[in-house]
């Protein structure tokens, strides 16, 4: 697969949303989160989804430039 600079786009986006809802859950887990629990989970709610939309989006813009 040859990785265009769109996919790249996608792939690193989904990297950060991935670090992001990780993040969120150790801060909602832990009791105390420095944002306050609502705040955090909004971040989940929206990183969670983000992370796989944008990885199955690099995954189809790859294929899709290797043909």
């Amino acid at each position: 697969m040859i990785m265009t600079p769109k996919s790249g786009l996608f792939l690193g986006v989904s990297c950060v949303a991935a670090i992001a809802a990780v993040g969120c859950v150790f801060e909602l887990t832990s009791g105390n989160p420095e944002y306050g629990s609502m705040i955090t989970g909004i971040i989940l709610a929206i990183s969670a989804p983000l992370t796989v939309i944008s990885f199955i989006a690099a995954v189809a813009d790859a294929r899709a430039n290797n043909q």
